[in-house]
This record gives structure tokens, sequence and C-alpha cells, in this order.
């Protein structure tokens, strides 16, 4: 039996994790979720980053289903985009499910994914494997962990969770069918480290509610939340304190309402005033509204950077509003989050996040949940998974400091035999990333993403060179800079330095070899970009085409 993660281990998002079962050249595999990344600023004009299925792809016919654990984007977002390369079984929980369905008809010519619908407690078979479902709490409805059964052993792979007594929605994290599990005996433990740096326990999302319910309750103006449009547990306590405080609630944001729409279709809402809409918002008093928004993350294009940079046509903040951040930053989206609470500040609208009070908590364990779960589960072999490389190491130490004698330190496209045998690396198999780039998908290099970054860094010069049947030159280069300064630092024009270094180039070669149009265009290219780089500290993309008579 083996394990090999593609995506998840060593980074936070794109989560695709293989179990595979049976000898190297006779093996059955099942996927466990299948995620997205979200493209920085490093990739310019990227939509969504995947774990690259090339592996996947040449198993195929060995492979016997994709099990997802719960609807965040980093655990089943890429199915839509990669599911038509594999075409294999989905297994999913009803609110996924319905939320894949919902997703696929908001996206023209979304293929049509068969899903089989499973709940906590229920047992299924894939090829050699039998899957339980095991219920577990996290910032999302449904989330389970799943024990992987086969003649070899029994593995947990536990996707996110964490141990909330008193959740917004949904059952408590099934202690009492973990230490059962456990004491059937447990090969494996592939856990969540997101928290595993963090002491203690995290607080509870009712503790959550409560404060948010306090501070909508004694707000004066309007009062704005924005949170990860799947907490619908938190969406849902957010109306009720709302209601409790005589004030109307208004949802915005695409994802926020298709959200709502669907844990409204599995009774997720019930028992909820109506939400307002967007027409109706202006009629309503200020100290009787409350927003429940996307753009957490400091989205550019979501409802709260419209809100902040005043740009929505029907809803607007002012001075005296508050804004509550019910969310954390995801790594990388700082600046963008402090440019849109700067901008809200400038407003006058009073800004509160999780350092000034209790207004979110994580959906993952800390060490001391942690440690329950491997008191629990007593697992042979320890497999930290889901973080970056700090949060792997610390997991790690912190498993082998409660006892556990095999602990495997691993990354993405590692194989790991679990048995027969001490669990070790035994292997490693194409891995890495591919990209959503407007309608297509694929590498780096086949998307173009390189060029464009070192275009986004330097700009392009392009040169058009006219040569005479005789091989000299018709008149001057024609250039165009594309995202250059317009003069050097003495104020010469920038233009007018490049078609001279052009000009100076072709004139440097030998009329009889001008009529090489790859040797021309190769010397114009690195004159031109030689002098950009003297007259501005940068080597600009020089593009060159020769024609002549």
């Amino acid at each position: 039996m083996v394990f090999v993660p593609l995506g998840g281990i060593g980074e936070i998002g794109m989560n695709l994790a293989l179990y595979g079962f049976g000898p190297e050249n006779n093996r059955e595999w099942i996927a466990v979720d299948c995620g997205v990344s979200f493209a920085g600023p490093e990739l310019p004009g990227v939509d969504l980053v995947f774990p690259d299925i090339r592996f996947l792809e040449q198993e195929r016919h060995s492979l016997k289903a994709i099990i997802i654990t719960h609807a965040h984007e980093d655990h089943y977002g890429g199915l839509m985009s990669l599911w038509p390369k594999l075409k294999v079984p989905v297994y999913a929980t009803p609110f996924t499910a319905a939320l894949l369905e919902a997703k696929r008809e908001g996206e023209p010519g979304a293929p049509k994914i068969p899903v089989t619908i499973f709940t906590p407690g229920d047992r299924f078979r894939c090829g050699p494997f039998e899957i339980e479902a095991i219920n577990v709490t996290h910032s999302i409805p449904e989330p389970v962990s799943l024990a992987i059964r086969t003649s070899l052993g029994t593995v947990l792979h536990t996707g996110d969770w964490k141990i909330d007594l008193t959740p917004a929605l949904g059952k408590p994290t099934d202690e009492k069918r973990f230490r059962e599990i456990g004491e059937e005996g447990v090969l494996a433990l592939i856990c969540d480290s997101t928290n595993a740096m963090r002491d203690g326990v995290s607080p509870s999302e009712q503790d959550v509610n409560r404060s948010l319910a306090e501070i909508i309750k004694m707000s004066e103006g309007r009062v704005a939340l924005t949170t990860f449009s799947s907490n619908v547990g938190r969406i849902r306590s957010i109306a009720q304190a709302a209601a409790e405080a005589g004030r109307q609630v208004l949802l915005m944001g695409r994802s926020m309402k298709r959200m709502a729409d669907v844990a409204a279709e599995l009774g997720y809402m019930e028992n909820l005033p109506p939400f307002l809409s967007e027409q109706d918002f202006g009629y309503i008093p200020r100290e009787k509204a409350v927003i429940v928004l996307t753009g957490s993350q400091g989205e550019s294009r979501a409802a709260l950077a419209r809100l902040a940079n005043d740009e929505h046509p029907a809803v607007a903040l002012s001075k005296g509003d508050t804004v509550i951040f019910s969310s954390r930053a995801i790594p990388g989206n700082e600046k963008a989050i402090n440019d849109i609470k700067n901008n809200l500040v400038d407003m006058g609208v009073r800004v509160i996040e999780d350092r000034d009070m209790l207004v979110h908590v994580s959906g993952h364990p800390r060490r001391s949940e942690l440690k329950q779960m491997y008191d629990w589960v007593k697992p042979k072999i320890a497999i930290p998974a889901h973080g970056e490389a700090q949060h792997l190491v610390a997991h790690a130490a912190f498993a082998r400091s409660l006892g556990i004698k095999q602990v495997v330190s691993m990354r993405n496209g590692d194989m790991v035999r679990l048995a027969p045998g001490n669990a070790e690396i035994i292997d490693e198999v194409p891995f890495g990333r591919i990209y959503k780039d407007g309608y297509l998908i694929g590498s780096q290099e086949a998307m173009g993403i390189s060029e464009r970054r070192k275009l986004s860094y330097a700009g392009q010069v392009c040169v058009v060179v006219e040569l005479t049947g005789k091989h000299e030159m018709r008149h001057d280069p024609e250039v165009a800079l594309l995202g250059l300064p317009k003069e050097d630092i003495e104020g010469d024009s920038m233009e007018e330095l490049l078609i001279d270094a052009a000009a100076g180039a072709i004139e440097s070669i030998p009329r009889a070899r001008r009529k090489d149009f790859e040797l021309v265009k190769e010397a114009v290219r690195r004159a031109v970009r030689a002098e950009a780089n003297d007259a501005w500290g940068k080597k600009p993309v020089v593009t060159v085409f020769v024609v002549g008579g």
C-alpha cells in the first residue's frame, strides 16, 4: 500500500492525494480531493493553479474513484477542469455535490460530473479499498475524514478538521468513532498540519458567534462583515444575530449568494428572515442594516473592494459604519487586504479584525487537538500533510514527542510505502503545477506565462528592419516601445536611442552577410537590449522582424 500526494504537502492549497494498492505493475488507485490554488502577482493573467496530473492520467485505467472530503476550493475546486481528463466516479457529500452542480450551471460548457452521494457513517468500496466517512468539524458544512481500509491495514486521512464541541452547524467531531477505529488498529494517520505550530485548542465557532452578535448589537451605523463564503455556519449565525438586533441582512458577492442558495436548498438556512435585495437596501435605515459580503482576501473585483472604492451603484458605506474582517489573511494577500482597510479608514469606517476582537476562528486543529487525535487513533505511522514546510516540520516533531515511532516527512511527488514493512519513501512520480489561463490549461511554458512575467517586469520592444535588394537599410528601423520609459536619465528619447542602436548593429554587419536575416535579427536584438539596459538598467523583451527584397 502506497501514499502519493500530488498537491497539498509543502503548501496550503491544491490538495490531491493518491492511495495505491498492489504490486508496482498492477496497482489500483483512489484519489482523495482535487483542489486548486490561486495565482498571485508572480503569475500575471493566470486564473487558477492546479496540481499536475500527468501521473494520474497515465494510471487512469487503474483509478477507481475520486473522493472529496469537503467543498472548499483547495479540496474540490479543480474537479470541473481536471475531471474530463480522468472521467472516473466521484464521491461527495450532499453539500459538496450541490455546490459542484451550482458551480457548473454558472460556467458555460462545464462538464456534467456524475457524483455518488455519501454521508458520515457510510461505507463504500472502490476496488481494493473500503472507505468509511467520519464526521468532523470544520468551517464548512459536511466535512469528513476518511478511514481507508485494505487487507494491509487502515489509513486515516483526516482532511481538514478541528475539535469543536459547539459547532455552528452539524455535529461535533466524532470522537467515539475515531476511538473505535483506533482500537481496531490504525496503520497510518495522514493529518492536517495547518496549526501545528500553535499551542492549545482553537476557540469554538459559538464563541465567535457571541462576539459578532455583541458587535452588531452595539454598533451604531451599518455593519458589514466579510468572511469566506463557504462558512455557512457563520453566515447563518450573523443572520440570527442581526435579526435579534432588529436588523436586516444583505448578501453581496456571487459566491456568497450561490453558497447561501445551496445551503438553503439543503435546509441549513431554515427559520431565518429573508435576505434583502440590493434594490431594497437603500430604503433600510443605516442602523438597521447588516451586509455579509465577499472580498476578505482583498480581491480587487469582490464586493468589499467595490464598497471600499465607492464603486457600487446600489450599496455604499459611509463615516460611522463598521466593517468586520471575520476571516484570516491567506499568506500573500496581506497587501491587498491592507489597501482595502486603509481605504475604509479614510472613509471614516471603523475596521475590526481578529487582533482587535474575537471575530474569526480557524477550522484547523492546534496542538492540543492534534494530541487528542493521536490519543484516539494510536497510529503506527504519522505523515504530516496540509501545510507549508514550517507546519510540516513542527507537526513531525510533535508526533515524535507523542511517541510515534514512524514519522515520514515527505513532499509532493514522493511515493511512500505504508505496508508491508517500515514506512519509507520508495519512489517519486511526476508532479508540479498546471495553470488555467482564460479558456486554456497547460504548463507555464505552454501558456507563455514565463514570457508574460518578463513583459510585466521590463516591457517589450518591437523592431522592424527593411532591407533593399542590395542588403542596405531602406530607411531607419521602426521601433515600438511597450511598457518602457519615454526618456533616459539625460532626457534623451528612449525610442531614438533604440533606433540608433538597431541601425548601428545593422551597419556593423558586412553587407554580404546581411542576406542572413537570422543573423541580422539576433544582432539587432542584442544591440537594442544592451542599449535599453545601459539607458534604463533593465532588459526588455526584444522582438525583431526583418523584411527585404
